[in-house]
């Protein structure tokens, strides 16, 4: 039976993002409805598989285990709500090109395979453009974090994650 999924970009969608890269477990802040939200995605019946390019890595400033390290922190704050983490280490400025690295839907493939999820059931959030591009070149409604719905590219648009967790919500009783 194929599965329904929310894949989730992780900086400025379950962490405020900062300019300088979150790889330490003091520098992760989850906005206020984030886990509420997930809460509600989880009782639906939602995966819950994060979904996040890692720069950092790339460029020497942390290591895949500082990402693991945030990874868990986030999970023991939550209740180990998520699923899967896939991240994409590679940036094409510092090391190497990737499919893997969003916009591009190889992360989102790779767990669409493994945990045989159906694309028409299931969404991508982010606050960037380049995780709606990821959502839409595998098929699936995309949410985008914004402002204001000017700036928004995605399938729906919020400006947290409480409106995220009803807009997919309410779009599954539709």
């Amino acid at each position: 039976m194929k599965q329904k999924c929310v894949f989730l970009d992780r900086d400025g969608v379950l962490n405020k993002d900062r300019p300088d890269y979150v790889y330490k477990i003091e520098d992760i802040i989850v906005p206020e409805g984030v886990i509420d939200g997930l809460r509600q995605l989880k009782a639906a019946g939602y995966l819950l598989i994060v979904i996040t390019n890692q720069a950092g890595i790339a460029r020497g400033l942390y290591s895949r285990a500082d990402v693991w390290k945030c990874y868990d922190y986030f999970q023991a704050q939550c209740g180990h709500l998520l699923d899967d983490l896939y991240f994409c280490p590679h940036h094409h400025d510092y090391n190497s090109r990737s499919l893997m690295r969003k916009p591009e839907a190889l992360m989102l493939e790779k767990a669409m395979a493994k945990y045989n999820i159906d694309p028409a059931c299931s969404w991508m959030v982010g606050d960037r453009p380049t995780d709606v591009l990821a959502g839409q070149r595998a098929g699936i409604k995309t949410i985008q974090i914004v402002e204001s719905a000017y700036d928004a590219i995605g399938t729906c648009f919020a400006t947290n994650f409480r409106e995220v967790a009803q807009c997919i919500i309410n779009a599954t009783v539709v």
